[in-house]
């Protein structure tokens, strides 16, 4: 099978962006078997096929082998090469965060800067919102030493569930080596910043959201700023939603984050009438969101529980 006759076998579909992104960190051709073999629906589901598709648009001489049932996928990486001007379509069975978190780590080993414009859902309650990789995620590569300079993620529009209509533009310069870091002083919070946003819908879930949320922390610190940003015609995608991403920042320099959107899902999807009575209103998400940001800052890591997978790849590949 091409270059090697070794191959790693794995057996299941639990943790396959992990498996592929470590694969390819590593240079490690695996095979993946089992995947979702029991299930009435077997094998491979849309994002996943979709990640395989990105990998393949930001590489070279690689193999991607995957059978007729999408229960097994042969996997060789290839060489990362990055490049620019890339587009891909990251559909709507999971959100851009999906995406974005191996993307990024992809990004700093590459041949070459890499460019790539991603559609799709931008934010949603299953991945980390584009808003938690602009405040959070960028800010934590810059720690490792990052460059500022041809970082960034520029958001085009929003999408929310079901249909999306969100895009975004990722630009990632290539690292040769990454600073070493002793991390482990969280220090106290300093400042709490946020972003709410809402497609298609009133722009009061917005600041009912906010005042939630400003009441909470109120108690505990005063410096608070969390700003809108609805969207309206074409810039709101093809759903209505809203939402909000809050992070704090400590004066030790670490940046904890916690966010969530709401939106209607596909009737055919819940297999239930759509009633909007069983959605929490904005207060509560407001309310909800903010006291999860609390309990990530109570726990006293120097990165959220989301980031933590993150950083532990970044640090056993550089």
């Amino acid at each position: 099978m091409g270059k090697t006759t070794y191959y790693k076998r794995l057996k299941g579909s639990q943790n396959f962006r992990q498996r592929l992104l470590l694969a390819t960190l590593s240079s490690t051709s695996i095979l993946i078997e089992d995947i979702r073999a029991d299930h009435t629906l077997p094998g491979l589901r849309p994002h996943e096929f979709s990640l395989l598709d990105l990998l393949a648009k930001v590489s070279f001489n690689y193999l991607i082998d995957v059978n007729d049932t999408g229960t097994k996928v042969t996997y060789m990486p290839g060489t990362v090469v990055g490049k620019s001007n890339l587009e891909h379509d990251c559909g709507v069975s999971r959100s851009i965060g999906y995406f974005l978190e191996p993307l990024i780590v992809l990004g700093l080993i590459a041949k070459n800067s890499l460019c790539i414009r991603l559609k799709g859902i931008t934010n949603d309650s299953k991945d980390p919102s584009v808003d938690t990789f602009l405040s959070t995620t960028l800010p934590l590569l810059k720690r490792f030493g990052v460059p500022s300079e041809g970082l960034d993620l520029k958001i085009v529009r929003r999408g929310s569930p079901p249909h999306g209509g969100g895009e975004v533009v990722l630009t990632i310069h290539s690292v040769k080596q990454l600073n070493a870091v002793t991390w482990t002083d969280f220090g106290m919070v300093k400042r709490i910043r946020g972003c709410t946003f809402s497609t298609r819908a009133s722009f009061q879930f917005e600041m009912a959201m906010i005042h939630a949320a400003r009441n909470i922390f109120s108690k505990f610190i005063p410096d608070v700023y969390i700003f809108t940003d609805h969207k309206a015609g074409p810039q709101a995608g093809n759903s209505s939603g809203y939402g909000i991403s809050l992070v704090a920042e400590t004066n030790a320099g670490c940046f904890i984050s916690a966010d969530t959107t709401v939106s209607n899902p596909r009737a055919e999807e819940t297999g239930e009438i759509e009633d909007e009575k069983k959605y929490p209103n904005s207060e509560d998400v407001g309310e909800e969101v903010a006291s999860v940001l609390l309990g990530e800052i109570e726990q006293g890591g120097v990165v959220d529980s989301r980031h933590q997978v993150c950083v532990l790849i970044i640090v056993l590949v550089f």
